[in-house]
């Protein structure tokens, strides 16, 4: 009986940090990016989910921030913006280009810094 406690307790201690291993490979970012509306926001969450490592990507139309969860072993956060900028939106110190902003649709060309 003591033998099977112990190997238990064992096991469990092993799961636990194999869990806290994995979660510490992830981090919680968010950045600004320019945008207006519904269709920026499908947009941007789109192309941010392109890029291999990212698990979560979530634009708020109201706060213009987008609320990333990375794999810190797969992406960055620079990969991320460059991406969104190559979609057409400008980003803390990434911006689209010219032409990248020209190609949005109307509603979506939001005011540049």
């Amino acid at each position: 009986m003591k033998n099977l406690i112990i190997m238990l307790v064992v096991t469990f201690l092993g799961f636990s940090s194999q869990a806290q291993d994995k979660k510490s490979k992830y981090e919680k970012i968010s950045i600004e990016v320019n945008g207006n509306c519904e269709q920026c926001q499908k947009r941007i969450q789109n192309a941010a989910y392109s890029v291999a490592g990212v698990k979560s990507a979530i634009w708020s139309i109201e706060t213009h921030q987008l609320d990333l969860i990375l794999n810190k072993e797969k992406a960055t956060v620079e990969q991320v913006k460059k991406v969104v900028a190559k979609a057409g939106y400008d980003s803390e110190n990434e911006k689209a280009t010219q032409d990248s902003y020209d190609k949005l649709p109307g509603c979506c060309q939001y005011e540049r810094k």
